[in-house]
């Protein structure tokens, strides 16, 4: 199973929700829905990309695998 990661991503650079919104140019329902459904994987390819090049990963980088019995 796959998971995204950027609430840790943000937090290790530092990022509140309001910074990284700011700077992926994005709504804040938008971040704290990323934040708060991290399995929730019907994000949009623009989304995802705004988000990693904010983070200043790539894409599959906002990703993880996480066994199923973690979720």
């Amino acid at each position: 199973m796959r998971r995204l990661r950027v609430k840790e991503l943000a937090e290790q650079k530092g990022y509140t929700q309001s910074k990284l919104m700011r700077v992926a140019d994005l709504n804040m329902k938008t971040i704290q829905g990323l934040y708060r459904e991290p399995y929730r994987l019907s994000v949009s390819y623009l989304t995802l990309e705004k988000v990693a090049k904010a983070l200043d990963v790539s894409i599959e980088g906002l990703f993880e695998e996480v066994p199923d019995e973690d979720r």
